[in-house]
């Protein structure tokens, strides 16, 4: 017992360096006895020098898990699996179910005139609609119609359900959510809706009319969550406002063209708990290495391109997710010369920001690119 007793000394001042000894041995497992420890043999570990992530930066190409989720439709139904999910296994978080960090994500697909079950769950969603149409989410009574590269909020706490109209065509969207976050923090709770659907009970997309006017809030709102009121991003208007943007900037030399997603009562985060943004890079454009604090899971909405994650690179299409690790040098790049790519990206950056713990880096050497 006593010679497989993990030793992280550090030969640095400042930091723990006690060399086991027969009496020190025996006073661990004295400890041990009572669900204790001496603090001294498992600092270094528990503070590290910078952050190093379980996570590993993995790429899905959706052309290879596509005729996965279409299968899955003739294995189970909506109301047996509850949502019919394919999820984003990160090997390095594979004890949580994350696909980088705190954040989970899936692949949800639906038939025409299928419906799952409204449900409410402590752990915030959001949906970006990958392909099909008919699709439609009802959150708290609130009905809105999905197109492709639609964003869509279901805030923790909010009765939600998807569907597909009878008149449309298979769609499938991605889930994010922050599960693994809510479950670390031991705080989930989830409830089925006693009669398993809900009304729509407002106008078909009341809230995107009333709050998705740039600059403007309707007069009499009187919006206390603190979520965004604006539940539904649409596509077409995102991609006009980065191209106007890009008329009028040169970008982050790390992001490009980017512009995040807000809530338009208080012009922070879309939730509390998760942020998201989309970006655009211009023809040719290849931005510098940078690395911050935080997990990242990125989709490919337009275009095609590459992004290096410490020193290796992934080339990515359209609908092609990738995830990146907290405190990793990253740096992306648009493959073509003549047309834009965008990139959507969900992440726990709110999260961050709220803890005091957000921190950005730099690469140094190389005119700010990393060797690969």
């Amino acid at each position: 017992m006593s010679s497989e007793r993990e030793n992280h000394r550090e030969d640095i001042a400042g930091r723990a360096n006690v060399e086991d000894t027969p009496e020190l041995l025996a006073y661990y497992n004295e400890l041990d006895s009572l669900d204790a420890g001496a603090l001294w043999t498992v600092a270094n570990k528990i503070e590290p020098w910078q952050p190093k992530s379980s996570s590993e930066a993995v790429l899905w190409r959706y052309k290879d898990l596509r005729e996965h989720v279409l299968r899955s439709v003739d294995l189970v139904t909506p109301e047996k699996a509850g949502r019919r999910v394919i999820y984003l296994n990160n090997p390095g978080r594979r004890d949580v179910s994350a696909a980088v960090g705190w954040l989970y994500s899936g692949l949800q697909v639906m038939n025409p005139g299928e419906r799952a079950s409204a449900h409410a769950h402590s752990a915030s969603a959001l949906r970006f609609i990958m392909e099909g149409t008919g699709a439609y989410t009802i959150v708290d009574g609130h009905k809105m119609t999905l197109g492709r590269n639609d964003f869509v909020l279901t805030p923790n706490g909010t009765w939600h359900e998807h569907a597909v109209e009878e008149s449309g065509t298979p769609c499938i969207w991605q889930d994010g959510l922050d599960i693994p976050l809510v479950n670390c923090l031991e705080a989930n709770f989830y409830v089925v809706h006693p009669d398993l659907t809900q009304p729509a009970t407002f106008p078909v997309d009341d809230m995107s009319h009333a709050w998705g006017a740039p600059g403007l809030q309707p007069i009499d709102n009187a919006w206390s969550q603190g979520y965004s009121p604006l539940l539904k991003y649409e596509w077409g208007p995102t991609y006009e406002a980065l191209l106007r943007y890009s008329k009028s900037t040169d970008g982050s030399p790390y992001d490009g063209v980017m512009m995040r997603y807000i809530n338009p009562r208080t012009g922070g985060p879309v939730m509390q708990t998760i942020g998201a943004s989309m970006q655009l890079l211009r023809p040719g454009e290849r931005t510098k290495a940078h690395r911050h604090t935080g997990s990242y899971l990125y989709q490919c909405a337009k275009g095609e391109g590459y992004s290096i994650i410490d020193g290796k690179r992934f080339n990515w299409g359209e609908r092609d997710i990738f995830c990146l690790p907290a405190w990793t040098f990253h740096e992306h790049g648009n493959a073509s010369n003549s047309e834009d790519a965008c990139l959507f990206c969900f992440n726990d950056l709110p999260v961050m920001t709220a803890l005091g713990l957000y921190r950005e880096e730099a690469y140094g050497d190389n005119g700010g690119h990393q060797p690969q």
